[in-house]
């Protein structure tokens, strides 16, 4: 399908069915306890987005055991993390119900370590370490989303003062797979797997910038204009329905966020 990224395919089937049970179980324990869902469980789950990207890089360059390789793979790692993520958010609501976002950050941040030593040990191994440009990236992505947070606070400072820290993490996101996508494509030769995105490259390069300024730089504007938008737009949603639209802006974050930090860990493990 063209909306789908370059590699997209679904697991065998022994694992497809695994998946779909975890998510049945999973879903069916949040139906059943429904737990609170604010601002800041959203932001402990933003660990868990970078699991997701972490275990891709890891089954793109064979870091996983083949056992379980299957559930790294491009379609698989959404579910693998939803149900990773899930569980033990519903496990920590039912011991330490008090204490969910803390907890359950502090696991991600531990599965997101043990996983990026892991590739960048497969990278060292290798002779393929090559940190200068990702860690160029996320700087100039934290500038870039201060500067994009400080506008829309004065442009639309409702917008900002309602979604928060989720609305600046959902620009932070999306601005580090705008970034990331540029140095991958501009700087170190690498393609662009999503249809989509591969059109907005495809207008760049139309343009007489083109050889001066690349491609990338429209890409950057286009992912940092989106995401400022659906802050904005997510204001009166936020608002009036804080449970569905704090998951619902989460879910925006995690799209943005997730491409962008397997693009910068998938960088440094295997160089350009």
């Amino acid at each position: 399908m063209v909306l789908l990224p370059a590699g997209f395919s679904l697991p065998p089937l022994p694992y497809a069915f695994v998946l779909l049970a975890g998510v049945a179980v999973v879903g069916v324990g949040f139906a059943r306890r429904r737990p609170p869902v604010a601002a800041r469980h959203i932001l402990s789950l933003t660990p868990w987005m970078a699991l997701g990207s972490t275990l891709h890089v890891l089954y793109g360059i064979d870091g996983l055991p083949a056992t379980v390789a299957p559930f790294g793979g491009t379609a698989a790692v959404y579910l693998t993390t939803a149900i990773l993520a899930g569980a033990g958010w519903l496990v920590v609501d039912a011991v330490r119900p008090t204490r969910v976002p803390s907890l359950l950050a502090g696991g991600g941040v531990v599965a997101v370590l043990l996983t990026v030593v892991v590739a960048l040990r497969v990278g060292a191994a290798r002779g393929t370490l090559a940190p200068a440009w990702p860690a160029a990236g996320l700087l100039v992505t934290v500038a870039l989303t201060a500067v994009g947070w400080l506008g829309l606070r004065r442009l639309r400072p409702a917008a900002t003062a309602t979604t928060g820290a989720v609305g600046l993490l959902a620009l932070f996101g999306h601005t580090l797979d705008g970034v990331s996508t540029a140095i991958g494509v501009d700087v170190l030769g690498f393609g662009e797997r999503t249809p989509l995105s591969q059109l907005i490259l495809d207008a760049a390069a139309a343009l007489p910038t083109a050889e001066a300024m690349g491609v990338g730089w429209l890409f950057v504007l286009v992912k940092i204009g989106v995401a400022a938008g659906v802050v904005v737009l997510f204001r009166e949603y936020v608002d009036a329905e804080p449970t569905e639209g704090y998951a619902l802006l989460g879910f925006v974050a995690a799209v943005g966020l997730g491409p962008g930090a397997h693009n910068l860990l998938l960088f440094t493990v295997v160089g350009g």
